[in-house]
């Protein structure tokens, strides 16, 4: 049921139509060209099997896993957090 000036369905078109664009921003991150044979950060080597895997693959599993850790921890809004907010 649509509601105001919307169609039908006009709620879950919205809905598609913001899951494809993040999904079109998320594939536009993922690294891209000729994998690197050694790491940036720690200079081991990457297997060929991740090589293969990922295109444009610039760090090993370990430095990526820690890279992803940290990123993790910075989107985690702490000033939103109840318990924060308790102190």
């Amino acid at each position: 049921m649509a509601g105001g000036w919307s169609k039908d369905g006009g709620v879950q078109d919205q809905i598609d139509a913001s899951i494809d664009d993040a999904v079109k921003r998320a594939r536009s991150q993922l690294p891209q060209g000729e994998s690197r044979t050694h790491c940036e950060v720690c200079e081991q080597e990457i297997p060929q099997a991740r090589r293969t895997a990922i295109a444009g693959v610039k760090l090993c599993v370990a430095c990526q896993s820690e890279r992803d850790e940290s990123v993790a921890a910075e989107i985690y809004n702490r000033r939103g957090s109840k318990d924060s907010q308790l102190r």
